[in-house]
């Protein structure tokens, strides 16, 4: 097999659709992790967005330090909807659904939803904006839920479990 051949089916492998749509995603959530900084000097995340509109109701000292933050962070998640509403609108085929069961997804939310809340931070807050700045948290906190991301991968694909 001539090395053409082989250096295609190396690349071809792991991006079965392409590498260039990954680099393209990756591109756009990189410039928009720099347009919030820029903006703001805070690191972009998601996780915070939760905590942020809860201090338009709540009194409670913990959301009331986004005071100052709270209106930008709505709009940047309502622009990440909106982005991804878009996407799928006009280049996607069809809305995204998934084959995976409902309690499935809950408890995974859950379980994302406290390691984010204890990790000061979700995987695009650590791993975009936190490594891109040398964070030894981020960098930590990367390294430990890839390592467990690929390992309970393997276990699941190992055990043969489906949606």
């Amino acid at each position: 097999m001539p090395a053409e051949l082989v250096a295609q089916s190396v690349v071809a492998d792991p991006f079965p659709n392409g590498v260039y749509r990954y680099a393209v995603g990756g591109l756009l959530v990189g410039l928009g992790a720099v347009v919030i900084y820029l903006g703001t000097g805070i690191p972009a995340g998601a996780s915070t967005f939760l905590e942020s509109t809860l201090s338009y109701v709540s009194d409670q000292s913990r959301f009331q330090q986004y005071l100052g933050s709270r209106d930008w962070r709505v709009v940047f998640t309502l622009g990440i909807i909106l982005g991804a509403a878009v996407y799928a609108v006009f280049w996607q085929r069809g809305a995204w659904t998934t084959d995976v069961q409902p309690w499935r997804l809950l408890i995974g939310g859950v379980f994302v939803g406290i390691g984010t809340r204890i990790g000061k931070g979700c995987t695009s807050g650590h791993g975009v904006c936190g490594v891109g700045s040398a964070s030894k948290t981020s960098i930590v906190g990367v390294i430990t839920f890839l390592t467990v991301a690929i390992v309970t991968a393997q276990l699941v694909q190992a055990m043969g479990v489906s949606p």
